[in-house]
């Protein structure tokens, strides 16, 4: 069987996805920890638009329609 192979996320180099790689889906500790980091600084962001509808609410609670 075939090893599969991932692309790391944040370097691109591939990687075995396999339980021997313990830094899956990362090809290596370094590349895990830059994520980490990149996580712990807020610096990845989900974006999100703006609404002019004074009717719209962001508060995360549902509502009937």
């Amino acid at each position: 069987m075939t090893a599969r192979l991932v692309a790391c996320p944040h370097c691109g180099t591939l990687a075995e996805w396999n339980p021997g790689n313990r830094f899956r889906p990362f090809c290596s500790e370094r590349c895990k920890m830059i994520d980490l980091g990149a996580w712990a600084t807020e610096s990845y962001r989900v974006p999100v638009a703006e609404s002019d509808d004074p009717d719209s609410h962001d508060d995360g609670e549902l509502r009937p329609n």
